[in-house]
């Protein structure tokens, strides 16, 4: 090799030398990320989880414009310390790069795009909205200015889900043919006033995040039957409390029920997936308890019905802001994508007797 190529070469490793330590120190440095919205159900959670993963998230400020809502939270552990800012500020704060939208249900996605409009990645709870054209108008910029939409449903981390989910893509279960999926609470009092807004009631609060995994692993349903009912009219309000969806596939059915006052409904939310080779049965749903069916031995599962140990989940919205993570620092693709979010909200808003 001559001086001249040498040199070059040198100069080359030298550079892309460079260009690696960049790339780790990027890699390592901390997301400055924030919150706009404390009165969505969600929210302390998802607050808590980034404060939490302290090595990946730097938390900047939250937005709450209601000043008496400020004074009933700002002392909170998970607000303590939180410096309240305005919307302006947020979205000026230098170097932000995330924003958790946790308003009320009619401001998410308006909010959504005004950070995505801003530069921003965004993790969104749910339900996305009450219209199909505002979702997809967010989804366009998104995709323009190349950010990430991350729906906050909350079984899509859920370890007996995922297994759920694998053991469907490995063959474990077969031909699935049936879904049934319950997920309930009880509430009352001012709590119902706010959701007898939706016409899907408990449907389109609760059921979008069994829909989100139903979608996740069969797809969009060719047909969605809701049956509403209001079942505690002593509440005097419309509130559809007592809901039921069939989504039909062309050879499955999945059923999705909710209810707003069952007794210790959440002991006993649960997700089942029936095939001709075998069955999952998680319940409750959280922490999650599993049983396993199969017609013959897969992997080190034998034949015939058997508990499954699953990891536990290090918190309900930890994995969602890890994975959030990852892709904003361009470590991975996003689990799901922007056109399996779009099949769920049509879903939901037909499983809720909505409008599109």
């Amino acid at each position: 090799m001559n001086r001249r190529n040498f040199l070059r070469t040198h100069a080359a490793a030298v550079v892309a030398g460079v260009a690696v330590v960049q790339a780790q120190e990027r890699s390592e440095a901390r997301i400055r990320a924030g919150q706009i919205g404390t009165t969505h159900a969600h929210a302390a959670g998802k607050m808590a989880a980034m404060r939490k993963l302290d090595r990946l998230y730097e938390v900047v400020g939250v937005v709450e414009p209601d000043d008496d809502r400020w004074e009933k939270i700002k002392e909170d552990d998970v607000y303590s310390g939180v410096p309240r800012l305005t919307m302006e500020q947020l979205l000026g704060s230098p170097g932000l790069q995330a924003v958790a939208v946790e308003t009320d249900i009619d401001d998410l996605v308006p909010t959504a795009l005004m950070c995505v409009q801003a530069g921003m990645h965004v993790h969104l709870d749910k339900p996305a909205g009450v219209a199909m054209e505002d979702l997809r108008a967010l989804h366009r910029a998104a995709a323009a200015g190349r950010r990430a939409i991350q729906m906050g449903y909350m079984l899509r981390f859920n370890p007996g889900i995922q297994f759920c989910r694998q053991a469907i893509d490995a063959g474990w279960l077969g031909d699935v043919f049936e879904v049934h999926a319950v997920m309930s609470k009880t509430i009352g009092g001012e709590s119902r006033g706010p959701l007898a807004r939706y016409p899907g009631g408990a449907m389109f609060e609760l059921g979008c995040h069994l829909i989100d995994s139903i979608v996740g692993m069969l797809g969009k349903p060719e047909k969605v039957t809701p049956f509403l009912r209001r079942s505690r009219e002593a509440d005097g309000d419309s509130l559809a409390d007592n809901c039921l969806a069939v989504l039909e596939y062309p050879n499955a059915t999945a059923t999705v029920r909710t209810a707003l006052m069952e007794v210790q409904g959440q002991e006993r939310r649960q997700f089942t997936v029936c095939g001709d080779g075998g069955t999952v049965d998680i319940r409750p749903l959280e922490p999650p308890q599993l049983r396993l069916a199969l017609s013959e031995a897969r992997g080190k599962f034998h034949r015939g019905y058997q508990d499954v140990d699953l990891p536990k989940a290090p918190g309900r919205y930890d994995d969602e802001f890890v994975e959030l993570a990852a892709i904003i620092r361009g470590e991975k693709e996003p689990q799901f994508s922007l056109a399996h979010d779009l099949d769920v909200h049509e879903t939901i808003l037909r499983a809720s007797g909505m409008v599109l």
